[in-house]
């Protein structure tokens, strides 16, 4: 008996306290729908409040026509320069990564063994100059003796030979003495061009071979001016070649792709060939580098200005969206109703974009979109809206007071009378 009043008393207790919760929820809704009501005024129709967007008008101005690619920077000329003549390595009469200049002194090796082989060839040519002297003055002492028949034709015929040979020796001697004073010059070598040196290989005391094989002494690389290398896909070859000559057409180096150009060239190469493996063609520009801004083997960007357009459509890069059929954007018509606009894309020069089709000069272009922005929608521009606040502010005379503020009063009265 006891239990059965015990089960009866909880069946009674829970019926109260669910009876209480389903009270509680129908008042509660009973709010919500009144405050929303006298807020949103149509919010029973499913309808919000006019978002404030940014936008900005798409502008008409001259754009550039560009291709971009990534190229390598070349020295216009290098050289490495190695040793002519054995011997042991002097001085070295520069430091690593100097600029140099072409003729200047790099290297000296032990030039005594030059020096005496060119005094040897010096004192031989001297030598055979004095017997050709002798020979000759011979020849003409025995000219008129041969005259007057006092001496053979054969006697003077070995003098005469006797001063040709002479002659001829004479010459080898100087030629000799050229060879020797040219070894003796390759004792001390200069820079053949000018540019900046690289690494050394050999130091100071050791023995350098004379060239034809291993290591050069030092590499010397120009870096002013400076060809940059680089590969276009050979569908854009033709682009190229057709305002190759136009004095608008110019080639810009970027280290960084959204920096300033460092350096402007013009295109001094088009390779002959495109390459099979990659469809693309080779080319190259020369330009001028006195600050070193580029640097040989480094890579960098490459813009090359075809023409330029002097009344491209011009748009900010985050107002262009992706999607499935291509890229579009947000517009505000003049009732400041939202439209979905498809648009072509012609190219990106930075953060803006330049639109071929879809979008005109004047447009309002949204550049942030909220997440409730949707097509047909009623939208107020955010400069718009900044300013009809400032009006609001003026006249109220307390901050923060507006058209929307009576709403939220509206909406606690008839909360306070429940």
């Amino acid at each position: 008996m006891k239990r059965l009043i015990m089960l009866l008393a909880f069946v009674a207790v829970g019926a109260a306290v669910a009876g209480g919760y389903w009270y509680w929820q129908q008042g509660s809704g009973a709010k919500g729908a009144e405050k929303a009501k006298a807020k949103g005024g149509k919010g029973a129709k499913g309808g919000g409040a006019t978002l404030i967007v940014s936008a900005v008008r798409a502008v008409s101005k001259p754009m550039p026509v560009l291709i971009e690619a990534v190229g390598t920077v070349e020295p216009e000329q290098s050289v490495q320069v190695r040793a002519q003549v054995s011997g042991v390595l002097q001085t070295i009469a520069f430091r690593e990564g100097d600029k140099v200049k072409a003729g200047q002194v790099l290297f000296e090796i032990d030039p005594r063994t030059f020096r005496a082989q060119y005094n040897q060839a010096q004192a031989a040519l001297e030598r055979d100059k004095a017997q050709l002297e002798n020979a000759r003055a011979q020849q003409q002492r025995l000219e008129p003796l041969l005259k007057r028949e006092f001496i053979t034709r054969q006697e003077y015929d070995v003098a005469v030979t006797s001063a040709k040979s002479l002659e001829a020796t004479v010459q080898a001697g100087q030629a000799a003495v050229e060879q020797a004073r040219i070894q003796l010059d390759y004792a001390r070598i200069v820079a053949p061009i000018s540019g900046r040196t690289g690494q050394l290989a050999v130091r100071a005391g050791n023995l350098v071979p004379a060239s034809g094989g291993g290591v050069p002494l030092v590499t010397i690389n120009s870096t002013d001016p400076v060809l940059v290398g680089f590969s276009v896909p050979e569908r854009q070859l033709e682009d190229i070649r057709r305002f190759q000559n136009e004095k608008d057409m110019r080639i810009e180096i970027l280290p960084d792709r959204l920096g300033p150009p460092v350096a402007t060239g013009r295109l001094v190469f088009v390779d002959n060939t495109v390459t099979p493996q990659t469809g693309t063609v080779l080319l190259k520009t020369r330009v001028d580098n006195p600050k070193e801004a580029i640097w040989p083997g480094q890579f960098v960007n490459v813009r090359v200005v075809l023409t330029v357009e002097q009344e491209a459509v011009v748009v900010p890069e985050i107002a262009v969206q992706p999607g499935q059929n291509g890229p579009f954007v947000y517009l505000v018509d003049a009732d400041s109703k939202v439209e979905v606009r498809q648009v072509r894309v012609s190219r990106q020069l930075g953060n803006e974009m330049v639109i071929a089709e879809g979008v005109k000069a004047g447009d309002h272009v949204i550049t942030e979109i909220p997440q409730a922005l949707r097509p047909g929608a009623t939208v107020r521009l955010a400069d718009e809206a900044g300013g009809s606040g400032e009006k609001r502010k003026g006249k109220g005379g307390k901050k923060g007071e507006g058209k929307g503020k009576p709403a939220d009063g509206d909406a606690a009265k008839p909360a306070a009378a429940q």
